[in-house]
């Protein structure tokens, strides 16, 4: 098992990736605190879990995650309870699909609060506790337009572009106290997100793509699940694309 007795966090786990890394993480023998948005959907997504993994390896946590005091109370709480936390999965996230024109500065806002001061929160009320451990994994989730970026829904793109200079930047100063920090930068993968978005905008992304199909979000737990492992011990500050594409 890549993650026996490991402790992980990990945010937006009630669906899409965010539920597919939790899967795998717990496959792997990793103990996880899986992290929503609502208190239902938390408890729906563990009543789930719980028919196939031990009870005692699931919890979950519903922290307000702009509110850095709200999450270092929580994420104390798991060490207290655990011992110890290895592994944050900054996963939670928000799409868009308005062309500029029809964009309003609130609906910018919104995109950037959740996925970008919502990657710098749960850092930030995480760190020290690795710090004291002087070990750690913190993994963000990208996104193949951090690259390419996208015809419209302009804030996703930037709110991406953003994690990447985040991961790059927290690798750096972390890397002295043995915490390894990365990102998974996921292409079109068959979730509810990427289905909501229109025919015209996926068809020609998936004509590009070597392998013709879209991608499975268990595709990305598995990148996912091997940065977290051990295995990985001499990577840190990259973003690992997994969206099927060839790059020279």
């Amino acid at each position: 098992m890549l993650l026996k007795d490991k402790v992980a966090i990990v945010t937006g786990g009630t669906r899409g990736i965010g539920f597919a890394v939790v899967k795998k993480f717990l496959k792997e023998g990793s103990k996880v605190v899986l992290c929503g948005s609502r208190e239902e959907t938390v408890n729906n997504a563990i009543e789930t879990l719980q028919k196939d993994y031990p009870k005692e390896n699931i919890r979950g946590i519903w922290p307000n995650l702009m509110d850095l005091e709200d999450l270092k109370e929580e994420f104390k709480k798991v060490k207290e309870e655990f011992g110890k936390v290895d592994i944050l999965v900054n996963n939670a996230g928000l799409s868009a699909k308005e062309p500029f024109a029809e964009y309003t500065e609130e609906m910018f806002q919104r995109v950037m609060d959740l996925n970008v001061k919502g990657v710098f929160n749960c850092s930030k009320a995480i760190h020290p506790i690795m710090i004291e451990q002087n070990q750690g994994v913190i993994l963000n989730t990208s996104s193949m337009v951090s690259r390419d970026a996208q015809p419209s829904g302009i804030a996703y793109p930037t709110s991406k572009f953003a994690v990447n200079g985040f991961t790059l930047s927290l690798a750096r100063e972390l890397a002295p106290y043995n915490i390894r920090v990365n990102a998974v930068g996921p292409g079109i993968i068959n979730t509810d997100m990427v289905k909501s978005l229109p025919e015209e905008m996926i068809k020609p992304l998936i004509d590009r793509i070597p392998l013709k199909r879209l991608g499975e979000a268990e595709d990305i737990a598995n990148a996912f699940c091997f940065l977290a492992s051990d295995e990985a011990s001499y990577i840190t500050g990259q973003i690992l694309y997994v969206d099927g594409l060839m790059r020279v």
